[in-house]
């Protein structure tokens, strides 16, 4: 019996397993799209929220990813206005801070650089007569206050969003469906997987591997042995509390160990993240841990002198995500964010996984993917620019 055929098929239904359906939808190709719990249920329902630009990514000169991501966080304002809002950022410098207000209005000069001087990147410096308004902002010390702008979205509900935009343009979604095994056979891949107790059994031109923490787990399910890349699985958690910050969002540095750390308004509360620490063991079971939580209350009591005496009881909700980081020296910090596609063949690829990814650019991830393995896909009529589609809430 002859098998169903897709171009492309995604396993993993997260905001980079969604965008490459929608990339690969608008192309005007077959796409199915296999998710075994639902959609954003692992890292993309668990970052921090923003849509920006990556202004502590200059300090590693990583700016080509920056002007990508001020170019997409431009694109996702006009697309999706009802899911993505510009918000006023604020950076405030104290004796102690770890970096001087001249390389912070440097940084901060060449992020406006990077997105074109729009009015979008502008900075200021906030006037000491202001201050006061700074939602409760501890004043003992404090040097200067520079003011930005980047974006908030509800993760879980973009991610959703672009999935129907997908489906809107031809692409299937089975979910929740469980990956069984896939066997590659000649230029195509034969993929079995699990739904409602029933096996079913298709063909894929090109699979791709967008399972975020699960992707070297999806890569032991193929049937011959497929190269994977040494990586890292980075815990990031974030506290919500009681409270709120009416200003904006402020971008301050941990006192323990100067990592940046936000604080932020979130659906009438203040959430708190994040924490970066290595991760073992099954990425289902992640959950904030007690030291964590301390971490980022600590870091909160620091800046905002009403919340010094919270504890763990005050914590009214907390969640943990992971990152997926290629395996080097040095702390989790300070590595590239680069997105990696690694191929089963080099040659002839079938396969391809995602290492690493960001929410903010996951567009153009995708469409990078595309265009990079177009050549092993058969010729279709595009039947849309995914850089003009609106992401709507229904």
């Amino acid at each position: 019996m002859k098998l169903r055929q897709y171009d492309v098929v995604v396993v993993g239904g997260g905001i980079h397993g969604a965008g490459v359906a929608q990339a690969a939808a608008a192309q005007g190709h077959t796409v199915l799209v296999l998710e075994q719990t639902s959609l954003a249920a692992g890292t993309s329902s668990r970052s921090s929220k923003l849509i920006h630009g990556g202004l502590r990514y200059l300090e590693s000169a990583q700016f080509n990813l920056v002007r990508e991501c001020l170019h997409e966080r431009a694109l996702l304002l006009k697309n999706a206005p009802d899911l993505v809002e510009l918000k006023p950022f604020y950076i405030p410098i104290y004796s102690e801070t770890s970096r001087p207000a001249w390389q912070i209005r440097a940084g901060l000069s060449l992020y406006s650089t990077l997105g074109g001087l729009s009015g979008d990147t502008r900075f200021k410096i906030v006037s000491k007569r202001d201050w006061n308004q700074l939602d409760g902002l501890d004043h003992q010390d404090l040097k200067k206050v520079f003011r930005y702008y980047d974006a908030q979205t509800d993760d879980k509900l973009l991610t959703e969003a672009v999935m129907r935009s997908a489906q809107s343009l031809g692409a299937e979604l089975e979910m929740p469906a469980q990956l069984v095994e896939a066997e590659r056979d000649n230029h195509s891949y034969i993929v079995r997987y699990q739904k409602n107790g029933e096996q079913i059994e298709f063909r894929a031109g090109l699979l791709i591997n967008a399972a975020g923490p699960w992707v070297n787990d999806v890569l032991n399910k193929v049937t011959h042995k497929v190269s994977r890349l040494a990586v890292d699985l980075i815990q990031g958690t974030h506290i919500i509390l009681e409270g709120s910050v009416n200003q904006g969002i402020y971008y301050t540095e941990a006192p323990e160990d100067k990592r940046a750390v936000f604080v932020m308004p979130w659906k009438g509360k203040i959430m708190v993240g994040t924490t970066e620490s290595f991760y073992h063991g099954n990425p289902a079971k992640v959950h904030p841990l007690t030291k964590e939580k301390n971490y980022l209350l600590q870091t909160l009591g620091y800046y905002f002198p009403k919340y010094r005496h919270h504890s763990l009881q005050d914590i009214v909700d907390s969640f943990a995500g992971l990152r997926v980081l290629p395996r080097i020296e040095g702390s989790a910090f300070s590595r590239p964010r680069d997105t990696i596609f690694h191929t089963d063949r080099a040659d002839d690829p079938r396969l391809v996984t995602i290492y690493g990814g960001k929410l903010t650019a996951y567009r153009a991830t995708a469409e990078k993917l595309m265009n990079e393995f177009r050549h092993v896909l058969p010729d279709r009529q595009a039947v849309a620019d995914t850089k003009n589609l609106a992401l709507t809430l229904q």
